[in-house]
């Protein structure tokens, strides 16, 4: 039997310079693993039970950095990608899945660089970040682990229309 895929959302926050936040994964989870050079990603999580997509956004992007200060641009369809090959233990929250199903979200960050924090627990989630910056959204995919670049790829041409916008 084919293992599923997890629901989950991805969120590509835009600044006014129209560049996007990512984090710096410090650690392994499961078999969403972190290669050398290759630890940069955009905020992303898994949509609870029974819980909208635009909700799990805005919740996901919360625990992950600290924000609360942004407003929706647009949204993709579903997207998936496959984690690579994951011998540890069965019994790993991730190990059921065979990779995410994910709807991205852009959207404009409205608030101060000081709310941005991701090294801070919020429901009781552990940090997945140790440090942050601004990125051209082009240039993202070539920062991610290789299982997830085509995601990444068609997540930056379809919203290149907001980086597009940024406030001169």
């Amino acid at each position: 039997m084919t293992k599923p895929y997890r629901p989950n959302v991805g969120i590509a926050l835009f600044n006014a310079d129209g560049r996007v936040l990512i984090g710096r994964r410090f650690r392994d989870d499961g078999p969403e693993i972190v290669l050398p050079g290759l630890e940069w990603q955009m905020p992303q999580g898994g949509i609870d039970a029974n819980e909208n997509p635009r909700e799990a956004v805005m919740r996901e992007l919360w625990e992950e950095t600290g924000v609360r200060s942004a407003g929706y641009l647009g949204e993709t369809d579903w997207l998936t990608y496959e984690f690579p090959t994951y011998s540890g233990p069965a019994s790993h929250r991730l190990a059921k899945f065979r990779g995410q199903r994910q709807k991205w979200f852009a959207l404009r960050f409205a608030g101060c660089e000081q709310e941005i924090d991701p090294l801070t627990s919020r429901n009781s989630q552990p940090p997945e970040f140790d440090q942050w910056r601004w990125e051209r959204l082009d240039c993202v995919a070539d920062l991610v682990v290789p299982f997830r670049r085509d995601v990444y790829r068609v997540v930056a041409k379809q919203f290149a229309r907001f980086a597009n916008q940024a406030r001169r």
